[in-house]
Formats: structure tokens, sequence, C-alpha cells
């Protein structure tokens, strides 16, 4: 059976979405002017989006007004994903995650994927489940790749790092019809490997921050137990040289000059 034409849209756009064909990724989140408030000045994003993609990384996600003040010949050797989601560190509950964008918007971007958030265990969980699901559907229509970052959060959530919660929250992913699952690092470390073989879909972790452990050393961890990749933010927006922190980072996903990482299981078709 020939694939549909929104199913061969998404293939295209997933594969793109790993920049050296390997299937691990390397994304960047720059999304944090919302939530938190202004991370560089205008002239100084432009560069730090430069800086991000010479290092090496595979994706930036940003919001859609961001995304249409980016000069388009930044976005040439790597993807672009509008994040859907947000709220601010003002509010009164910091987890309620709302939706301020749609799939259409993305696409008149020129978007390779969209991004939603989710916090598992919180006030409003059920009101970010019903959101996850619409884009997803919204994706599959159109052919755009999902990437939910989700996490365990909330009032009734003790321990975000537990296995057996990380797990859950990314078969919710996987179940809901998400393309990549981005969530945290389980603790102990080697319990994450149990997530990842959970997993149908590629699984990456947010980049830590843990100040006892540099953000290479994190990579390696995660990559060595399974996971596909890392998003990283602030350890690279914060770092002295953003560039040589994504280039170092995109060696460690990928291996040196690009060389291809061996993979311990292929999850793409799964996630198609």
């Amino acid at each position: 059976m020939m694939p549909s034409t929104s199913s061969s849209g998404k293939s295209l756009r997933l594969a793109r979405l790993s920049g050296h064909g390997d299937e691990r990724y390397l994304f960047v989140p720059l999304d944090h002017s919302v939530s938190d408030g202004p991370i560089a000045t205008v002239g100084g994003f432009q560069d730090l989006v430069r800086d991000v993609v010479d290092g090496g990384a595979d994706g930036i996600v940003v919001h859609k007004g961001r995304a249409r003040v980016l000069a388009p010949e930044l976005l040439a050797d790597c993807s672009l994903l509008v994040h859907l989601s947000a709220s601010t560190a003002h509010g009164p509950d910091v987890n309620a995650k709302v939706l301020v964008g749609d799939v259409d918007e993305a696409i008149s971007l020129g978007a390779d994927a969209v991004s939603v958030h989710v916090n598992i265990g919180s006030d409003t969980e059920a009101d970010q489940l019903t959101d996850l699901g619409t884009v997803a559907a919204a994706c599959d229509r159109w052919g755009m790749p999902l990437l939910a970052m989700i996490y365990p959060r909330g009032p009734r959530v003790t321990d975000p790092a537990d296995p057996a919660l990380v797990a859950h929250v990314v078969s919710i992913a996987a179940d809901l019809g998400v393309d990549i699952v981005k969530t945290v690092f389980a603790s102990p470390a080697e319990r994450m490997a149990e997530v990842v073989e959970s997993s149908p879909i590629p699984v990456i972790v947010a980049g830590g921050g843990d100040a006892s452990q540099s953000v290479q050393d994190f990579a390696v961890s995660a990559l060595a137990v399974g996971c596909s990749g890392l998003a990283v933010g602030r350890r690279v927006f914060n770092s002295p040289s953003p560039r040589t922190t994504v280039r170092e980072l995109a060696e460690i996903v990928h291996g040196p000059q690009g060389s291809p990482v061996p993979i311990q299981t292929s999850r793409m078709a799964g996630a198609l």
C-alpha cells in the first residue's frame, strides 16, 4: 500500500530532524523568553542561533513570533521546531501549560516539526492531555512531526526522576501519537535504559541542571543507556561559548566530525 501524502511528508520531515541521518537528535530549545524573559538582545539572539547552527545542532525550538524574525539563511542547515505551549514564571501555576499556536501557523512558517509541553501530575493535566491529542491529530493530517516535552511535574509528584514514573510519561506520549518524546533523565541512571526499552518512539532527555556534572558528561551518560539524543537549552545559551558547547555535544550525539555513532535499536519505523 502506498503511504498517504501526509505520512510521506512526515517521513521526510522526520528524516530532516536528524541532520546526520542516524536517528539521533541534538535540539537546542530557545523558547525560554516566554517563560523567563529575554535570553539575548535582538542581534545577540541572531548570533546565538548562528552559533548553535554552526556548532552542529539538528534543530532549534522557538515560538512562532521568534521564528518570524529569524534570518532565513540561519536555518539552511538546521531544522526549525515551533513550540506551541506556554506559561510564565509569574503565573499562579507555572506547571499549567496552554496552547498559544497551532500546526497551521507552524506550517506557514516553514517548520519541520512542532512541540508541545505537558506536565503529568499538574492540576491542569487533563487540559494539557486534551491539547496534546488535538495537536497530534492535526500533525497526522498535515504530515508534521510532533515532539512532546512531557515531564512528571506537579503537586502530586514527589520524585520526578522515578524510573517508573518517567516510563509512564514516555508511554503517554507514544500512546497519544507523539513522534519524539523529550523527558527527564531517570535516577538511578542505569534505570533509564528500561525507560528507553519500553518506548516505541525515540526518547531524548532534557539537558539537566546538575552543576556537579558537566553537560558533556551528562550527554555521554544519556547516549550510553540508549537515549536517542538530547535537548539542551540553558546550558548552551548560558555557556561562555555556545558554539563550542554545541559542537562538543554534537560529537557525542553523532560521533566525531559527524561520523554516525552506532545505534542500539532503531525506532524510526515506529515513529511514522
